[in-house]
């Protein structure tokens, strides 16, 4: 059984040094979308300015997009940076087209729930563009059939009485996963990583700890924080936020 002081010990010999930690704040700055963190960070630890602010600016504009339901404008946008992202995604570009029926129908949802009513041509957008945008589609996987039948079904029920499995689909927290996924698409794009380094740190941190206690080690570092990063970019107008 190992000593939990020579496990300190151990911890104490591998303590990243400063440069390490900025380095990994400063990469997660830029690849979670916060120039204007990312450069005052950079002044204040001596570091290299971005190389392509307006690059992150670019993801920062997309991401914001899809985060406050705006979808059509957020694909041209993509487009608009590389036209081959979709292309070369057809799962990406069906999640982004599914979203903005989601939209559409949300807009009705909403009216229906101002007004206690909505009349059945409300949905006549929505069926519209599921036929000319998506059904085209469905019959290329079977997981997009299966999609497109659940946006569908939102037209059927009220807001009040929508079973859970379909109410999902209008929880924001959608747009925050394709959003995620777009960003790292577009990093992709560009040759970049499309994840930052301290996510990754986190579930090698999270591996270590179950290995840890397996060992009945109880005394353990403290928790990873990201309070500098969080710091800078909670001030950051460029911020990805919705």
């Amino acid at each position: 059984m190992h000593s939990p002081y020579s496990f300190e010990k151990k911890v104490e010999e591998m303590k990243p040094s400063k440069s390490d930690i900025n380095w990994v704040i400063m990469d997660y700055l830029v690849s979670e979308g916060y120039p204007g963190a990312a450069e005052k960070f950079a002044q204040e630890s001596n570091l290299c300015q971005p190389t392509d602010v307006e690059g992150i600016r670019e993801r920062v504009r997309v991401r914001n997009a899809i985060h406050s339901g705006r979808i059509e404008e957020a694909i041209g946008m993509v487009n608009e940076i590389d036209p081959e992202i979709l292309d070369l995604n057809p799962q990406l570009h069906f999640q982004l087209l599914q979203l903005q029926l989601i939209e559409i129908i949300r807009t009705v949802l909403d009216k229906q729930s101002a007004q206690k009513t909505v009349a059945a041509r409300d949905f006549l957008p929505a069926i519209t563009f599921a036929t000319e945008q998506l059904s085209p589609r469905a019959p290329t996987d079977p997981r997009y059939l299966t999609a497109l039948e659940e946006t569908m079904a939102l037209m059927v029920y009220t807001p009040e009485k929508m079973p859970a499995e379909f109410k999902k689909l209008l929880d924001v927290k959608l747009r925050e996963k394709v959003a995620s996924d777009i960003n790292k698409a577009i990093l992709e794009s560009r040759g970049e990583r499309t994840e930052a380094k301290i996510r990754s740190l986190v579930r090698a941190r999270a591996w270590a700890e179950t290995q840890a206690m397996e060992a009945k080690i109880t005394v353990l570092p403290s928790p990873i924080r990201l309070d500098a990063a969080n710091n800078h970019a909670n001030g950051d107008d460029d911020s990805m936020s919705s």
